[in-house]
C-alpha cells in the first residue's frame, strides 16, 4: 500500500496537489484529523488491496488537533504501517499574494492577532517539525498548477516505497533559487547561447543548443566533474536514509545551459540505474 500524508503551508497548493494525486490513482481524503489517519490506514489494509494508494491531507485547519500528528505517525510506525509525508511550501510573499487574490481567511485568523503576515509566521513555526520530518518537500513559489502536477507525477506516478528518488531540475537564477534543492550547481560561467541569434529562442532540449554549450572545453570538463561528484554523493545520501535528493542546475534564465547540463546528468544517472526524474522549472518562462 502507498500511504501518503500531505501537509504544509496554507495556500501552498495542497488542494491542487490532491487533484493531481487523484488523477494518478490515489484515493484522496482532505482535511483529515491526525487522530483518524491510522484508522484510514487500517481500513485500507482491511480492504484487501482495493485501496492500495491513499493520500490524506492534514494541516492547521484542524486547529489544536493538528498537534497530534506526530504521535499518530509514531504510533503507525510502531504498528508497522508504512507511510511517506509530502510537505508543500511557498515563500511568505507568495502566500500573502495568493490570499489577497482569493480573499480567503487564514486558518489562524481567529487565534493569531496581527494580520495575515503574523498568521503565516505562526503557521510556519508550528509546521517546522512537519517540514523536517517530511520525505518530500516541494516549494510551489514559482510553480504554476501544471508545473506542480508534473512534479507530483514525476515523484508519485510509480511506487513511492521504491528506492530513493533523485530529482534533477534546471532553473534560472533570475527567477529565484529552488528552496527544495539539496545540491545547487551554477553553470552561468559557460558560453551562453542566448547571445547567438539562431539559438536564443531555443532550449537545451534541442541538439543545436546542446552542441553549442558543449563545444567549449570547459563545459566538457565541468560535466565530467559533476557526473563524478554526483555519482559519489548519491550513495552517501542513500546510506543516510534520505528518500529524495534534489539536484538543481542553474543558469541565468533557465532555458539553455542549465537545461543542457540537467539533461546530461539525468541521462547519466538513469544509465547507471538510479531512480531519477527530471524537470525544467523555468523553461517556459
Amino acid at each position: 500500500m502507498d500511504f501518503l500524508i500531505v501537509t504544509g503551508m496554507s495556500g501552498a497548493g495542497k488542494s491542487r496537489a490532491m487533484d493531481a494525486l487523484e488523477d494518478i490513482g490515489f484515493y484522496c481524503v482532505d482535511n483529515m484529523p491526525p487522530q483518524l489517519i491510522g484508522r484510514i490506514a487500517d481500513i485500507s489494509l482491511a480492504a484487501g488491496g482495493k485501496l492500495d494508494r491513499i493520500a490524506v491531507v492534514t494541516d492547521m485547519r484542524g486547529g489544536d488537533m493538528f498537534y497530534g500528528l506526530f504521535r499518530e505517525m509514531d504510533a503507525m510506525k510502531d504498528e508497522g504501517l508504512s507511510y511517506k509525508m509530502l510537505f508543500l511550501d511557498a515563500s511568505n510573499t507568495e502566500l500573502i499574494r495568493r490570499y489577497k487574490e482569493t480573499r480567503r481567511r487564514h486558518p489562524l485568523a481567529d487565534s493569531v492577532p496581527g494580520g495575515l503576515s503574523a498568521q503565516i509566521a505562526a503557521e510556519r513555526m508550528a509546521l517546522t517539525e512537519a517540514k523536517e520530518r517530511a520525505d518530500y518537500v516541494i516549494d510551489t513559489t514559482c510553480m504554476s498548477a501544471s508545473e506542480l502536477r508534473k512534479r507530483l507525477n514525476a515523484i508519485f506516478a510509480t511506487d513511492i516505497r521504491s528506492a530513493m528518488l533523485v530529482g534533477v531540475m534546471s532553473f534560472g537564477f533570475k527567477h529565484g533559487l529552488p528552496s527544495e534543492a539539496d545540491l545547487v550547481f551554477d553553470v552561468r560561467c559557460l558560453p551562453n547561447p542566448f547571445y547567438v541569434p539562431t539559438l536564443k529562442d531555443h532550449t537545451g532540449l534541442e541538439q543545436p543548443v546542446r552542441d553549442y554549450v558543449m563545444n567549449a572545453p570547459e563545459s566538457v570538463e565541468l560535466l565530467r566533474k559533476l557526473k563524478e561528484l554526483v555519482e559519489f554523493l548519491v550513495p552517501l545520501y542513500q546510506k543516510e536514509g534520505k528518500t529524495q535528493l534534489m539536484i538543481a542546475v542553474g543558469c541565468t534564465g533557465g532555458h539553455h545551459r542549465s537545461v543542457t547540463f540537467a539533461e546530461y546528468l539525468y541521462e547519466d544517472l538513469a544509465a547507471k540505474g538510479f531512480n531519477v526524474r527530471i524537470s525544467h522549472r523555468d523553461i517556459e518562462k
